[in-house]
């Protein structure tokens, strides 16, 4: 007996070793994370006391950081390239693990260390061509030696953090998953890049917009999803005169038909992707200084997609949000300018159709003959398996992205490839760099000349009174409908021919109106003289904003405030009384009358105490999908209409086809469907008031600010308290809203306030990791402090300095 006690006690002790020493599935080795010498508890720490001055290899001369109460960086170098390799360690410090997560994403790396549960998304990557658009954006920064220079340093001083960091000190997300980090490459900063290229500038509807065409017809297409909406309250005023510029514009081929297809599609960039900015002249400002602000929206993740910095030399000062793994400042102010960007949403990936030679796949058919096709073997790591081979065949239109092997149904000689203004190389980096360091509006409007993806709206204004906006970006000169549809890839008409001009691109200085804005919204009107198309435009949030401009004669900076918080739901007021006067006559309940009473009394601000929105929500959703049944019934992945469209059927198109229910023999109306969704909204209210849930809209909406690894709960915040949702100014849903909310009153010197949902810290055992998210749900700012020069002042909490190493 005590020989079998013995063998099980060694047999026990092995199997306890090995599980706490080897990762199962996606549990890490439960020794090694839980050791108090290596785990997480060595994770448990507030950066505010690492006061201690730090050697740097590299630096020529000696960089001061003082951090002030929000763990916000102040750097002061004396010169770019200390500035920049200073930069990349301080970001290293508190982003690391993000830093390079985010670029494993882009590169689709993910399944090297997550396993094959990541494969699909990892081909998708690489069938995008995100590996070869950051080569190619790398080739284009070699050619300008001075930006590359600065990457380098970058690249130096993450390194330099690396190189100090025992895995005791490893952020906690790799012990999690039981890896360790990599030399940060001058690639990653271009796989950064892309990640929010593939972002802002990765969707597309010329698949879907296809097959709806294929099933409904010409006419009644061009019905949903009109060029133009006539609500439209376009980005560039349409007083704008384009009538001095020489344009020409590429003929639509006589012979041009929309191609068949058949495709299980990839995954969209999230719809709420989206911004604000607007900027008011000194004759609009009740200061007397021109102000700006800015508040793009995307995705609620810990950590924040944002890194707040100072970063100064004796020739610039700057301060703003930084993208964790690029240089300088993205959005933000010096001393002379401010600026802040919103996504322009413009049309800039088509797809065509590739009928190759024979299976080799090794030609494609184009303007009659057979051109070579290249092959490019993606090897993708996979943790616990072989590495998965995927060949990926690359046309001069760009990658096939499907084909037999992946997503596509059409057999072995048919593929579909995707042109894609991501994969043309721009040195966005550049762009930064100079406007960090630009003094008026030549010099900024000289530094976006190298921006060339995602399109964006660069919103300016200076300490001279100047405000501008340019729509930057490298934009295709398409003929009309071109990229609509589904392209034919074996002719060259169907090609791009060219490039918009730079110049251009639709843009307005000093506006005589005195404000410019832009939300997404429709860039310019009918009169532009080249074809702009995406019914994605936004339609309430620019209206909101621009009308709240044009009835006040002066604006401060308590009303840049009220704006960005505003809740209005326009959305919602141009439906609800058309909906109510048609109930007004039909037979309603007693439940369903006190529903619709509660609609009457709402203000239609989705503000978190209120009920209104709740109810709002309920019938809206109902009658979306009621509408648009013939797209959510079919086995395609068929499109829907735009929320304005819906609306504008429902109130003024009230017995076109659409309104009627395919599964019911009657013939219903826009009448019938809003009884139907208000019985199943009460229906749905009922039950939460059964189940004791609260229906105030703060509850119900629930909005979270999830971690990156698919919104760890512990590493996550829930049930913030904030109004707004997607199509409001406050655009703030579930999931998504204002990532970062900055006003700038350009001054001398500037004055700015800022806020965003996290903290600096991307450590979750730090008080910064997300102490800022309560103050951003009230609405609140913290001021900036710009210091203008590298002295301690009343805000610094420590100070350290890095010294060359010797």
């Amino acid at each position: 007996m005590k020989y079998f006690k013995l063998t099980f006690t060694l047999v026990l002790s092995a199997a306890v070793f090995y599980v706490l020493n080897t990762k199962l599935g996606s549990i890490p080795p439960l020794g090694k994370f839980l050791a108090p010498n290596q785990g997480f508890w060595q994770n448990d720490f507030t950066e505010s006391g690492n006061r201690s001055d730090l050697e740097l290899a590299g630096l020529n001369k000696a960089v001061s950081v003082r951090y002030d109460e929000q763990l916000i960086p102040h750097v002061f170098a004396q010169n770019n390239t200390d500035l920049y390799r200073a930069q990349g360690y301080i970001t290293a410090q508190h982003r690391l693990w993000q830093m390079e997560f985010q670029t494993m994403a882009a590169a689709g790396r993910l399944s090297s260390f997550i396993g094959p549960g990541a494969l699909n998304y990892d081909r998708e990557q690489r069938r995008k061509g995100m590996i070869y658009g950051a080569e190619q954006a790398l080739k284009t920064m070699k050619e300008d030696s001075e930006t590359y220079a600065y990457i380098q340093a970058y690249r130096d001083g993450v390194n330099s953090y690396l190189a100090q960091l025992k895995p005791n000190q490893y952020p906690v997300e790799y012990k999690l998953l039981d890896y360790a980090p990599e030399p940060w490459t001058e690639e990653k900063t271009a796989l950064l890049l892309m990640y929010m290229t593939d972002m802002l500038a990765g969707g597309d509807d010329d698949l879907p917009y296809t097959l709806l065409l294929q099933k409904i017809g010409r006419e009644r297409f061009d019905f949903l999803f009109p060029d133009f909406y006539e609500v439209n309250d376009p980005i560039i005023p349409a007083d704008r005169d384009w009538n001095d510029w020489q344009v020409a514009i590429p003929e639509k081929p006589e012979d041009y038909e929309p191609l068949n297809f058949d495709v299980d599609p990839m995954t969209p960039p999230h719809p709420d992707n989206g911004s604000n900015n607007w900027a008011v002249s000194p004759e609009k400002s009740a200061s007397g200084n021109a102000m700006l602000a800015n508040d793009p929206h995307l995705g609620l993740n810990l950590p924040s997609i944002w890194y707040v910095m100072q970063l100064a030399t004796p020739e610039q000062n700057t301060m703003g949000a930084t993208l964790p793994g690029a240089l300088g400042i993205v959005i933000g102010f010096n001393n002379h300018i401010s600026w802040g960007v919103t996504n322009a949403t413009r049309d800039v990936k088509d797809w065509y159709k590739i009928i190759f030679q024979d299976d080799t796949r090794s030609a494609y058919r184009y303007e009659g003959e057979w051109r070579k096709t290249e092959k490019r073997l993606e090897r993708i790591e996979i943790r616990g398996q072989e590495p998965f081979i995927d060949t990926v065949i690359y046309t001069h239109h760009g990658p096939v992205s499907y084909d037999s092997n992946f997503k596509g149904n059409g057999g072995r000689k048919e593929g579909y490839a995707m042109k894609w203004t991501g994969h043309l190389g721009g040195n966005n980096q550049r762009t930064l760099i100079e406007l960090n360091a630009a003094q008026n509006y030549d010099e900024y409007k000289k530094a976006l000349v190298h921006f060339a993806a995602p399109a964006q709206n660069f919103a300016f204004s200076s300490v001279t009174g100047d405000i501008a906006i340019w729509i930057q970006g490298d934009l295709p000169n398409k003929w009309k409908e071109q990229g609509k549809f589904l392209l034919d890839g074996s002719k060259a008409s169907h090609d791009w021919q060219g490039f918009i001009p730079q110049e251009h691109n639709a843009h307005v200085k000093n506006p005589a109106r005195g404000f410019i804005s832009s939300a997404n919204q429709h860039p310019v009107d009918p009169s532009y003289p080249y074809y702009v198309f995406n019914d994605g435009y936004e339609t309430y949030r620019n209206r909101v904003i621009n009308d709240f401009f044009r009835s006040k004669e002066k604006v401060s900076l308590q009303d840049f405030k009220d704006l960005h918080n505003n809740n209005y739901n326009l959305k919602a007021a141009e439906l609800i009384p058309s909906m109510l006067a048609a109930l007004d006559s039909m037979p309603l309940n007693s439940k369903e009358k006190a529903f619709m009473e509660e609609l009457r009394a709402w203000d239609f601000n989705n503000d978190i105490d209120k009920v209104g929105p709740t109810y709002w929500e309920e019938i809206w959703d109902e009658l979306r999908m009621m509408v648009w049944d013939e797209m959510r019934n079919d086995s395609l992945p068929l499109p829907y209409p735009y929320q304005y469209q819906t609306i504008n059927l429902l109130k003024n198109h009230p017995n076109d086809d659409f309104m009627d229910i395919e599964e019911t023999p009657e013939k219903e109306t826009a009448t019938d469907l809003f009884l139907q969704s208000l019985r199943k909204a009460v229906a749905k209210i009922n039950m939460l008031k059964a189940d004791g849930k609260p229906l105030d809209w703060g509850n119900y909406k629930g909005t979270y600010a999830g971690h990156l690894l698919q919104a760890l709960p512990a590493f996550s915040r829930f049930d913030i308290p904030i109004g707004g949702n997607s199509s409001i100014v406050n655009a703030t849903s579930k999931t998504h809203g204002p990532s970062w909310r900055m006003i700038v009153e350009m001054s001398n010197p500037p004055k700015a306030l800022g806020i965003y949902p996290g903290g600096q810290s991307g450590n979750p055992g730090s008080r910064y990791y997300d102490n800022m998210i309560d103050t951003w749900a009230a609405g609140e700012y913290h001021s900036l402090a710009f210091m203008q020069e590298n002295k301690a002042d009343q805000t610094t909490i420590f100070s350290h300095t890095l010294t060359p190493r010797k």
